[in-house]
């Protein structure tokens, strides 16, 4: 809030509408008529003096330096938006947001375990003080590379040891890393209609992606051949419709890689959030070939503010590690120390029990609410797992379009990343997440869907 009452009293006066000598409000009338703190106006002034653009006078208080004089395209307007008196009226970017966001990123914001991370916080940095002057291990701290490896392989079948686990900040920090270490590929298969936001990721680190099918060994096949893909990037266990990819493609797949001498990049993003039966194992478990790179996150579980994530390397990769060393930039050691014992006391499988029952009671109230809300012509597409719906919508537009007049009520969903696959069997399909919305977001949501989509429904 600071940063915005700095810059736009700047802008005023680098246009030219606060000329030098101006007087600033008082910081008793900016308090009084923004209803903002003290230290937040403060603050501002604080940096407006340290860059120059005011000075304090005895008796006089806070004057513009704007020894240039420069002149507004229209002072009067500008000037309405910032008086002597401190009234800011100009609309604020958040009054223009949509009222209700239905994404596919966010997560449950009250679920965070607050006391437990601020005790194991507390207590990895008294036991690791001799160490925290030093960097840390550039693949990540051995101890929590050791829990992962542990984990991986109870929960998700991955079969790994603690050096093949590479501990970074996000996933685009893992495809930076990856088209390092596989050279001379310019493109990534991805999975028509897929959800994933990793396109922008690729692109920037020179990998082209391309929609390609994946419903069977010969299609898959064809494309890699036509495209002269030896990469392919999978969401096995979350597909666009929650579902995980059959057990016979994912064999074909594997068997595919091997023969092409190629990679699979499995994203398992969301893979413990299995909200009925049991966690679907990964492919990586079937992997006797070494070609499949998994990678985790802890964002969909934890947080995503916490940025770290991590890769399982095959032993072929693995072994040109090691001339990237000091490419590598790993999270805080003192964030991955206390990772380490959050997973080695317990609390992580407690904290993802809890979370399954928290998004599984939310998926259960959305597809609940839309079921009654909306016609016949909204359909939710079944879905075990993951933090979002898939919908199949009978309109007579485009998911795009759908999209749109949804944000025109003031709701966000969402579309496929390929705009090419926006329909399925003359059905658009449109995407909405669960995980960071509350319930009753969730009814006053789906009731402005079905306002903005009704006349274009098909009956």
């Amino acid at each position: 809030m600071y940063l915005q009452l700095y810059l736009h009293i700047r802008s005023l006066i680098q246009d030219g509408v606060l000329q030098d000598g101006t007087k600033l409000p008082s910081i008793r009338a900016l308090k009084q008529q923004l209803n903002i703190s003290k230290t937040t106006i403060e603050t501002a002034y604080h940096l407006l003096l340290e860059e120059g653009y005011a000075a304090s006078k005895e008796r006089s208080g806070l004057v513009v330096i704007n020894p240039s004089h420069l002149l507004a395209s229209n002072p009067a307007e500008m000037s309405a938006s910032f008086t002597s008196e401190g009234c800011c009226t100009e609309t604020r970017e958040t009054d223009k947001k949509p009222l209700i966001d239905f994404s596919l990123l966010t997560v449950d914001g009250d679920s965070f375990p607050i006391r437990i991370w601020k005790s194991v916080a507390g207590e990895a940095l008294s036991q690791n003080s001799p160490f925290i002057h030093q960097y840390g291990d550039p693949r990540g701290e051995y101890a929590l590379r050791v829990s992962l490896a542990q984990y991986l392989q109870h929960s998700r079948g991955v079969v790994c040891t603690p050096e093949q686990v590479i501990v970074g900040n996000g996933i685009s920090y893992s495809i930076q890393l990856l088209s390092k270490l596989l050279e001379g590929e310019t493109s990534v298969g991805i999975e028509k209609a897929g959800i994933a936001q990793v396109r922008e990721a690729f692109v920037q680190n020179g990998l082209h992606p391309i929609p390609i099918s994946m419903q069977t060994r010969k299609q898959l096949e064809q494309e890699c051949s036509v495209y002269n893909l030896r990469t392919l990037y999978v969401t096995p266990s979350h597909r666009p419709t929650g579902e995980p990819l059959p057990y016979g493609i994912r064999q074909e797949m594997l068997q595919w890689a091997a023969d092409t001498r190629g990679y699979i990049l499995e994203d398992d993003y969301d893979g413990e959030l299995r909200l009925s039966g049991k966690p679907i194992p990964s492919l990586q478990g079937l992997d006797k070939k070494g070609v499949v790179i998994y990678m985790g996150t802890f964002s969909k579980v934890f947080t995503p503010a916490f940025r770290m994530n991590y890769m399982v390397l095959p032993p072929k990769l693995l072994n040109k590690m090691h001339t990237m060393d000091k490419m590598l930039s790993p999270p805080s050691r003192i964030d991955q120390w206390a990772m380490q014992l959050f997973i080695s006391r317990g609390h992580w499988y407690r904290h993802l029990r809890r979370m399954r029952k928290v998004y599984r009671l939310k998926h259960h109230a959305l597809v609940q609410l839309i079921k009654e809300v909306m016609p016949d012509s909204v359909q939710v597409e079944a879905s075990g797992s993951g933090l979002h719906l898939e919908l199949s919508i009978s309109a007579n537009c485009s998911a795009e379009e759908l999209v749109e007049l949804a944000r025109n009520e003031g709701v966000l969903v969402y579309g496929s990343q390929d705009s090419s696959k926006s329909t399925c069997g003359g059905k658009a399909k449109v995407y909405a997440g669960f995980g960071g919305v509350t319930e009753n977001e969730m009814k006053v949501g789906i009731h402005l869907l079905r306002k903005a989509w009704m006349p274009v429904l098909l009956k």
